[in-house]
């Protein structure tokens, strides 16, 4: 049975009441028992931290055993070297996910560090992207 971690970073633990209008009115944690159901023939992970050394922590842990990592690093996406760096050193590819398009919000928010460290991006695909994210991994 293959291994995914579905890794989340800072913010995210709001879902469901940050910026509906951005982000939705579920929450993660609902979602992720959705995701599950839907690939009952993987073995689902999930964590969340608004720390970016726990992030990376948790990717040194899992990056040689599990089957992909799917990676919304949030607000660090477009900070974290030190990320995009722990996700070069393991050899568990990553799919990027970003619920809201990056690329029509803030101008800051256009470049990404981990995208070059990762097998794809999808963004503006609202929660509907871990699902993609999911099935490329297993595929």
């Amino acid at each position: 049975m293959k291994k995914i971690l579905v890794l989340n970073g800072p913010n995210l633990n709001l879902l469901g009441k940050r910026e509906p209008e951005i982000y939705g009115h579920q929450t993660f944690e609902m979602y992720f028992e959705e995701l599950k159901a839907a690939f009952s023939e993987a073995e689902l992970h999930y964590f969340q931290s608004n720390s970016e050394g726990a992030l990376i922590d948790k990717i040194h842990e899992i990056g040689f055993d599990f089957d992909g990592i799917v990676i919304n690093a949030g607000a660090y996406t477009h900070t974290s070297v030190a990320i995009a760096d722990a996700l070069s050193a393991v050899t568990s590819p990553a799919i990027e996910v970003h619920i809201s398009n990056i690329h029509a919000r803030e101008k800051f928010r256009h470049h990404s560090y981990l995208t070059s460290r990762c097998r794809g991006m999808i963004a503006g695909l609202g929660l509907k992207g871990y699902e993609l994210a999911v099935r490329s991994l297993l595929s």
